[in-house]
């Protein structure tokens, strides 16, 4: 069985918008590629129907990955309980340095905006701490403490 997959209710809106896009549009437009070049000739020589059966074979596998995923999702339905987990937006300060970061499912994260996943060696350090908390994180360059400043 698979793993829950942690997900916000804008990040579920996307990956159902992601699945229809490539089960209507992009299919359609994959087989319309395939039939042309087909029209070609030899298949064997022909670089256009290669390659269109390679990005078709991309686009089935990435179909079959958000499904899978959508049978094992859980929506984060995130309560300000004062307590870190999936769904909270923490304040914490490194080193004297202050950072802001929300806490997503791994499908979700995007270091540069702030968003980390649950998984994370950071995001599990933080999970079930409560404002005022030091956290240990453990990095390649060793260990840094965090304290956590605030939740929301």
């Amino acid at each position: 069985m698979s793993q829950k997959q942690f997900v916000t209710a804008e990040g579920l809106e996307k990956l159902h918008a992601e699945l229809h896009q490539l089960k209507t549009a992009k299919r359609k437009e994959l087989a319309g590629r395939i039939q042309d070049a087909k029209e070609l000739g030899d298949l064997s020589e022909n670089a256009e129907y290669q390659e269109a059966k390679n990005e078709q074979s991309f686009v089935e596998g990435r179909i079959a990955e958000i499904e899978s995923m959508l049978k094992n999702i859980e929506v984060i339905n995130h309560t300000n309980s004062g307590i870190v987990q999936v769904g909270s937006t923490i304040d914490v300060e490194f080193n004297g340095k202050k950072q802001s970061f929300t806490i997503v499912g791994s499908n979700e994260t995007d270091p540069s905006a702030g968003r980390i996943s649950n998984a994370s060696p950071l995001g599990q350090a933080f999970l079930g701490h409560k404002a005022g908390d030091t956290a240990n994180v453990k990095t390649p360059m060793g260990t840094i403490t965090a304290t956590i400043l605030s939740i929301r």
